[in-house]
């Protein structure tokens, strides 16, 4: 069986995060779900309250006030569970979220999509008015070099240290921290030497900051074999896993998606450039196609959920092809999905998923 790591003072009982997956995938019953049988549930705030009545008009208002309705279901899922965020550095009104995720009392936010180089400031203001227990803070990094940037600024500005570190790789799905080349061609052997170099910067990092900082991998872990690379051979304290979640019974994906994850091939699976300007890593559909054969959607509406957009130049508003995927709209859909879609071949659960991947009860 293999064992637990902590995140800061939390015993995470079985090595496996669920990623955060938005807008609307993973909600409070797949965190809950996955934090109830010991492993790390994720809750991903981009557009989250897409299903309240004033979304549209306030959509911060909606937002924030979604985050708390759900942790708090999470929490009803799962009492003694390690529970949080996935909070967007490109968000606009990013410190805003942050902010929401400590006086909620989320375990933990972890932070991508950009470099989360304020996180901690915004953590230690909050926690002052707020007078929280500290959430554990978490960046995404996809270079030593982004680690190493992280860990001086943090520890200059801030004399701070992460308390997980996600190294999220080339086989991931939704918006990538890598170049489209990069994501079409980086062998594994190159990625296993990015880790490998990522896990030397967390030791120094551990050194100064005189404890250790666990390291999760993430990207295209979807089988038993590909975990065990990552325990094994990479040497890592934990895995993080999204879309092989997402086909469970739990997840908050609506049937239309989940179908169309069980109906794909490895054919199907389309690295594309997102109107924020960064390669993202989807289902190739009928919006799909439309968007790549050049036309173009006329935005009548700001969903304010991205610090750098101008709506008048983007294809396409994100905010509303991500929302119909979520509400099942495939038609008008933009599909997420991790490289390793086609793994994802039946309906299970969140412990049968667990199981498979970790190889024990």
């Amino acid at each position: 069986m293999r064992e637990g790591f902590r995140i800061g003072e939390h015993l995470v009982e079985r090595p496996l995060i669920q990623g955060g997956m938005g807008v609307g995938i993973s909600l409070s019953s797949l965190a809950g779900a996955v934090a109830k049988v010991g492993g790390v549930g994720l809750i991903s705030t981009a557009q989250i309250g897409f299903r309240e009545e004033d979304f549209d008009e306030h959509p911060l208002e909606a937002n924030l006030r979604a985050m708390a309705k759900e942790l708090q279901r999470a929490r009803e899922l799962a009492p003694k569970g390690v529970l949080g965020f996935n909070i967007m550095v490109a968000t606009r009104e990013y410190s805003r979220y942050v902010e929401q995720a400590i006086r909620c009392g989320a375990d933990l936010i972890v932070s991508g999509a950009g470099l989360p180089m304020d996180l901690p400031g915004i953590h230690q203001k909050a926690a002052e008015k707020l007078g929280q227990v500290r959430t554990c803070l978490a960046p995404i990094v996809s270079s030593r070099k982004a680690l190493s940037l992280i860990g001086r600024i943090w520890e200059r500005r801030y004399h701070s240290y992460p308390d997980l570190i996600v190294i999220e790789g080339p086989k991931a799905g939704g918006h990538l921290g890598f170049t489209r080349e990069e994501a079409e061609h980086l062998t594994l052997e190159e990625y296993g030497a990015e880790v490998a170099q990522i896990r030397e910067e967390a030791r120094a990092l551990s050194e100064r900051a005189g404890r250790k900082i666990p390291v999760a991998v993430a990207g295209g872990i979807s089988t038993r074999a590909e975990a065990d690379r990552a325990f094994d051979e990479w040497g890592v304290d934990a895995i993080q896993v999204a879309t092989r979640f997402v086909t469970t019974e739990e997840c908050d994906a609506p049937g239309a998606y989940k179908e169309a994850y069980l109906a794909a091939d490895a054919s199907d699976v389309h690295i594309t450039q997102s109107p924020v300007g960064m390669p993202g890593r989807a289902l190739a559909n009928e919006f799909l196609r439309r968007v790549e054969a050049g036309e173009r959607q006329l935005v009548t509406h700001c969903h304010r959920c991205l610090a750098k957009c101008d709506p008048k130049k983007i294809p396409y508003c994100i905010t509303d092809a991500l929302v119909a995927a979520a509400r099942g709209d495939m038609e008008h859909a933009l599909i997420f999905c991790g490289a390793e879609v086609a793994e994802c071949r039946e309906m299970q659960t969140v412990p049968q998923v667990m199981a498979e991947l970790l190889g024990d009860a």
